[in-house]
């Protein structure tokens, strides 16, 4: 089929050239946005247990590319190869959270593996570290994708103004610049820039540059296929960093229905469309089966997680009410003082729903979105080639929102983070809304009308305060997740012994958000360990305050009154935590120890036996519970503890001497003196266990 229509898609010359004011005014915008987004980008908890850059887990994927293997280059801890099951999370959490730090990581066949996208390690990563000799952060990583993501919708509104709204003032332009830059969810999400937002920032960047190259595909005939074939190389790589963004490949489509639509020649389309994602389709297809023998396997059956993500069911219609609840109406709580923002209110989870970590509804708390719906403006009055060329543009946008939308809302977990997926292509949505409005409120000569003042002045502040809502509460929500940061570093270096070095990220936590009871708790436990035990009262005190419900706040401060001679508080405290988790085993056997010294011993031995019951492992209650059942007279089941107690622990000196003097009680001299002699090997200058050696010696 030949192309006998006239070439209508060579660039409009714009209705008035771009000054180099405007063009300073614009790039002093963009260099704001970029300023704030270094100023917030902030290190996220290290999942790695290390505070180095090479350790983190992109840069371990690099390592193990490097030498030549597709797995991280890192051992895997002998203690969790022995595991019966690997994938058990209650057996493998010491190797998830203790010194090996192999949270969310993939177990196959003696090997780790990064469930998370790879992409990030192929464009920036590896190359990074083989250009420079040094590995970049997981933090630098999120600025420079976030950066480049924000910047590439950034030429979507440039070249949009130029081509269909050019008689609009730079000015709008700008504060539209500012509705993508910092309304848009990624000023929330980079406070923690850990490997989650490596991922997601990467399939944003991607995603942005695949609908400007979509946006140069539909307006340049002459080089169509090339910006197709580069719309789909980066809609391909945004699958390899956030394979949840699969669906929305559809919008390739887009161009090629166009050409269609105008009987144009397709097939090389087609192929621009199609060629590079399968090739980068096929290649993860690869990927995986090379790492898990199946090329549908990310990783994610095998994932090291709290719980087992084999029986989980990840996409259920039964979410998608809750999830769209959660992200699209929920408003936050505000507060009086910084950062204003708290978290929204969760409605009950449904049925294998995992948890909600920040998500808010971003029709209530980022108004701006509304405007979107004013898009159809944006081609109101336009003719022929010029407003379908745009319809189909904002038609490729729609779908993507549409599909990323749909594709987190059936997802088990509701995450702030998740938003980034479809909020920025709603908010390039908006924007069209705001031009389209602004637009035809402007006096033309084509529109014939009057300029309608008073209509325009109420339209321009209208759009405006919900501009400045929406960008404010991304600031204040970007600073809540800030103070979040230092509390998460805190606890990193608490778990490397820093001890003063974590009180201080603690410290500036409290700064910036007073009522963050998550710091008050973990500064208390840091006080504890530097003896600074008022001050961790304090602190506990001010967490129950702000959270009654919390229960392992309630335990520690009872912990901490007992040292101050506090008993009865304590026990109140303790009490409390029981009544919030009744299946917390060490309360129980702290409680029991309390209450053993109000006499009150047959209470403190039914707390023993419930932490038992709980934690048959846990030693310290086997022998207590033997000393109170030795009291009452029960020497029998005592001295079944006492032994239960010494299988646990073989070293358990006081254990091996209490037993003795059970085991004398009932009569048994020999089994005793055995024991008497164990704790002594055990402890050479226990004076007890000599004495008894010696009376039962002499006994015989």
């Amino acid at each position: 089929m030949t192309d006998s229509k006239p070439d209508h898609g060579d660039p409009k010359a714009p209705g008035r050239s771009c000054s180099w004011v405007q063009r300073g005014i614009l790039a002093t915008t963009c260099a704001l946005v970029i300023g704030v987004y270094a100023y917030m980008a902030h290190p996220g908890v290290p999942l790695s247990g290390s505070l180095s850059a090479a350790d983190n887990y992109y840069n371990l994927l690099v390592q193990g590319f490097r030498a030549g293997q597709l797995s991280l280059k890192r051992e895997v801890p002998p203690g969790f190869l022995r595991l019966a099951d690997p994938y058990n999370p209650t057996a493998n959490m010491p190797y998830r959270y203790g010194p090996d730090r192999l949270h969310d990581l993939s177990y196959y066949k003696g090997r780790l593996y990064l469930y998370f996208g790879v992409t990030p390690a192929l464009i920036l990563f590896w190359p990074f570290v083989a250009l420079t000799g040094h590995y970049l952060s997981h933090r630098l990583a999120v600025l420079v994708f976030c950066t480049i993501g924000f910047l590439a919708s950034m030429g979507v509104l440039y070249a949009a103004w130029r081509r269909y709204f050019s008689e609009l003032s730079m000015w709008v332009v700008a504060a539209c610049a500012l509705a993508l830059g910092l309304a848009t969810g990624v000023p929330v999400m980079l406070p923690q820039s850990s490997v989650y937002e490596v991922a997601i920032s990467c399939g944003y960047m991607l995603t942005l540059l695949s609908l400007g190259a979509i946006w140069r595909a539909l307006h340049e005939s002459r080089k169509r296929s090339g910006w197709l074939s580069a719309a789909s190389l980066a809609y391909g790589l945004a699958l390899g960093a956030r394979p949840s963004l699969l669906f929305g490949a559809v919008i390739l489509l887009i161009p090629v229905i166009q050409a269609w639509r105008e009987r144009r020649p397709i097939w090389v389309m087609l192929i621009a469309a199609a060629g590079p994602i399968l090739l980068i389709g096929l290649g993860l297809m690869l990927y995986n089966a090379l790492r898990f023998g199946s090329p549908l396997e990310f990783g994610l059956h095998y994932q090291l997680a709290v719980e087992r993500q084999a029986a989980r069911q990840l996409f259920s219609l039964r979410y998608l009410w809750f999830n769209f609840r959660v992200y699209f109406l929920e408003p936050v709580r505000w507060g009086a003082c910084l950062p204003f923002v708290h978290e929204a209110a969760v409605p009950p989870l449904p049925q294998g729903h995992y948890e909600v970590e920040g998500a808010y509804g971003v029709l209530t708390n980022i108004p701006l979105v509304w405007l979107a719906l004013g898009v159809p403006l944006a081609w109101r009055g336009r003719t022929g080639h010029e407003a379908s060329t745009l319809r189909w543009f904002v038609m490729a946008m729609a779908l993507l929102l549409g599909i990323c939308a749909l594709t987190v809302g059936l997802l088990f977990a509701a995450v702030y983070r998740y938003e980034v997926e479809f909020l920025p292509v709603l908010l390039l949505l908006a924007v069209m809304g705001i031009l389209g409005l602004e637009r035809t409120l402007a006096p033309t000569s084509e529109s014939g009308r009057a300029d309608r003042l008073a209509w325009r002045r109420v339209a321009r502040w209208g759009w405006c305060l919900l501009l400045s809502f929406s960008v404010a509460f991304n600031l204040f929500a970007s600073v809540g997740h800030y103070a979040e940061a230092h509390g998460d570093l805190g606890i990193a270096l608490a778990q490397t012994g820093k001890i003063e070095e974590a009180i201080a990220h603690y410290q500036q936590a409290l700064r910036i958000n007073p009522d963050f009871v998550e710091a008050h708790y973990n500064l208390g436990l840091a006080l504890v360990q530097q003896g600074r035990l008022q001050e961790a009262i304090s602190h506990w005190e001010q967490a129950l305050r702000l959270k009654p419900d919390f229960a392992e706040a309630h335990y520690n401060l009872g912990l901490a009154l007992v040292q101050q001679s506090r008993l009865q508080e304590a026990i109140s405290h303790w009490e409390q935590a029981l009544r919030l988790k009744p299946d917390f085993a060490e309360a129980h056997y702290n409680l029991g120890l309390a209450l053993v010294q109000q006499s009150r011993l047959q209470e403190a031995i039914s707390h023993w036996e419930q932490a038992l019951r709980l934690k048959p492992d846990l030693a310290e209650a086997h022998y207590n519970l033997g000393l109170a059942l030795e009291q009452t007279g029960r020497v029998q089941e005592a001295i079944q503890h006492y032994e239960q107690a010494l299988r646990i622990n073989p070293d358990y000196a006081v254990a091996h001497y209490n037993l003795g003097v059970a085991l004398e009680q009932a009569g048994r001299m020999p089994e005793a003196i055995q024991h008497y002699e164990q704790a002594l090997r055990i402890k050479p200058d226990f004076v007890e266990a000599q004495n008894a050696v010696a009376r039962a010696r002499a006994a015989q």
